[in-house]
């Protein structure tokens, strides 16, 4: 998609914050836009849940359907992590030669296609290959929201704002389970026919296509960030949206700043990311250790065991849509927490208190987890065992959704200077997904081969080391715009 031409300005701007208002009534035109701006783009996010979570609903109608046998079912579903970690590689080079906006376009019309493809599939190579392509969306998406918001928001708010990310994640994953057990409840059964002759379970599919396009529309809505302006050399649209976004008392200043900062004008390249740490940067590697805690801790075979956990404590498979509907609220509501802490505690302590948290609830879970009888979904924990699993394993989840959940993405938005902001952020977020696939893939394999004890006391030790890793090498950048913290890593260099 097209991007304006040096001297256009952004719709909706006027160079220079002309025409906007000032004083106090002026700083909260500007807050107003940076939310809004904010919420637009993080949209995105939402949509990542949505696809990633709405086949738990249908996966028993397509094994069914198509005749599939575990294995293959399991690739159906976890095909989407490979194309999430196409995306994601992909992305940041790609907003760095189109700019964050069209980026955003395309991730909502491959959600579009993906939906649509995927409820009308007709064999299961059919709809694995929909499902690649709304990985691909998915990886563009979780990479260029963390960017454009990071890019876009100002250092007070920056993490608050950075952090919607994860909310509007949880908010699909919520809305992908409602709107799943209520399509079901409706069709009575996901296998039984809804309207015009489709299944429930592939309207649960179709459904994808309206929150893509809500996206894709106010993805059109919004000016781009002002560092892709800079490197373009749009100083007018870059000081207009500085101005009317950023809310900066001195639009000049803080061109000056940003232009500082990224050092030329050419776009960022993998070239960039070289450095004497084993061939890379070492900001990169920070960024990909993070990336890959956030999933070697376990938090999706948590969720994969969820339903075993409710009913060790007696609880009925009926009620299992219920339950993840519940689960899905209290993520979204902690998330919240997060966001009203990020900016006040600051990345370090959250983390820090996070990574402390959850290997509490792992260890408890592991240990509970020893002591049970059966395989698969079939276990069974004697007392009180059942409740001690249940308690760690809400723990864990309790303080990953308010901790490591969003922070792992206001981290990954800030942490990388300027010059390979968009190309670091595509291979971190690519490395997150990667683990993501591993996690997803060997979970059942290695629960089978040593036990769900075993397991968890790993996910445990990933916990324990992912605290070291933040005490003794992550940078706090709370309160700091993206180009002072360019400034402290030159000097430290």
């Amino acid at each position: 998609m097209p991007t304006p031409t040096q001297g256009e300005p952004e719709e909706g701007f006027t160079p220079s914050g002309r025409g906007a208002p000032s004083g106090d009534s002026g700083s909260r035109f500007a807050r107003g836009k940076v939310y809004a701006v904010t919420v637009a783009a993080a949209l995105g996010g939402l949509l990542f849940g949505f696809d990633t979570s709405v086949i738990n609903g249908a996966v028993n109608s397509i094994q069914s359907t198509f005749a599939l046998d575990s294995s293959v079912l399991g690739l159906t579903v976890a095909i989407t992590l490979l194309g999430c970690a196409t995306g994601a590689w992909f992305a940041g080079q790609l907003a760095d030669v189109w700019g964050r906006r069209p980026v955003m376009v395309l991730a909502a019309c491959l959600f579009v296609i993906s939906s649509i493809g995927s409820g009308f599939a007709f064999a299961v190579w059919d709809l694995m290959a929909w499902r690649v392509i709304g990985g691909l969306a998915i990886g563009i998406a979780s990479v260029i929201a963390p960017a454009y918001i990071g890019e876009i928001a100002p250092a007070r708010l920056r993490g608050a704002l950075s952090s919607l990310q994860q909310l509007a994640i949880t908010l699909g994953i919520f809305l992908a389970l409602l709107s799943d057990a209520g399509l079901a409840r409706f069709a009575g059964g996901a296998s039984n026919e809804l309207w015009w002759g489709l299944d429930a379970w592939r309207w649960m599919l179709l459904l994808g296509v309206v929150p893509a396009i809500v996206y894709g529309v106010l993805s059109l809505r919004i000016p781009e960030s002002p560092q892709f302006l800079i490197r373009r050399g749009r100083k007018e649209d870059a000081l207009a949206v500085i101005a009317n976004v950023t809310g900066a008392a001195d639009p000049e200043q803080r061109y000056a700043e940003i232009s500082s900062s990224i050092e030329d004008q050419r776009r960022s390249s993998y070239r960039d990311l070289r450095g004497p740490a084993f061939g890379l940067h070492p900001i990169l590697w920070i960024g990909i250790g993070m990336a890959a805690f956030q999933q070697l801790v376990g938090i999706n075979a948590i969720f994969y065991y969820s339903t075993t956990l409710w009913q060790s404590v007696g609880f009925s498979q009926e009620d299992s849509f219920t339950t993840s509907v519940i689960t899905a609220t209290i993520n979204v509501l902690l998330t919240l927490v997060a966001i009203f802490f990020v900016d006040r505690v600051g990345r370090k302590k959250l983390l820090l208190a996070g990574s402390a948290g959850m290997f509490l609830g792992l260890v408890a879970a592991a240990t509970a987890f020893a002591q049970a009888s059966g395989t698969g979904d079939n276990i069974s924990l004697p007392e009180p065992w059942g409740a001690v699993a249940l308690v760690g394993a809400n723990l864990f989840v309790i303080c990953f959704a308010a901790t490591w959940g969003p922070v792992m993405w206001v981290v990954l938005g800030e942490v990388f200077p300027n010059k390979m902001r968009g190309v670091a952020l595509g291979v971190a977020t690519a490395f997150n997904w990667i683990f993501n696939f591993l996690v997803t893939l060997l979970f059942p394999i290695l629960s089978a081969a040593v036990g769900l004890g075993f397991v968890y006391a790993g996910f445990a030790f990933f916990a324990a080391l992912s605290f070291w890793f933040v005490k003794a090498l992550l940078p706090e950048f709370s309160g700091m715009e993206l180009e002072d913290k360019s400034k402290l890593e030159r000097r430290q260099a």
